[in-house]
């Protein structure tokens, strides 16, 4: 998984590098094969915008936009949708290939 960070008009320090780090590695307990996320943080003139673009191999890519008047808030609040939506996406995905009752059925008889 290849990680992007980009900043414009915003001074990232190493912590909240190392917080997008991190979270982004907990986007991985969902078991979804994801190939690339790419994280941009800019200054608005009303406090930061934080875009996740997570792309997932066989799906639709994932964008998620988050605006705040703080960073780290933004930021928080951009995880918090990404794991709701990679939830999702995973929950879609497993249950679509569950075998139904109907299935259960005709194989025992």
């Amino acid at each position: 998984m290849n990680l992007q960070i980009r900043s414009k008009d915003v001074t990232l320090t190493d912590a909240t590098k190392a917080h997008i780090e991190g979270a982004v590695e907990a986007f991985q307990k969902f078991s979804l094969d994801i190939t690339t996320i790419n994280c941009v943080i800019a200054a608005e003139k009303k406090g930061v915008n934080v875009e996740f673009d997570i792309h997932i191999a066989h799906a639709q890519p994932v964008i998620i936009n988050q605006s705040d008047d703080s960073l780290d808030a933004a930021i928080d609040l951009a995880i918090d949708k990404g794991s709701k939506a990679l939830r999702r996406l995973h929950d879609k995905v497993v249950s679509h290939k569950a075998t139904s009752v109907k299935d259960l059925e005709t194989l025992d008889a």
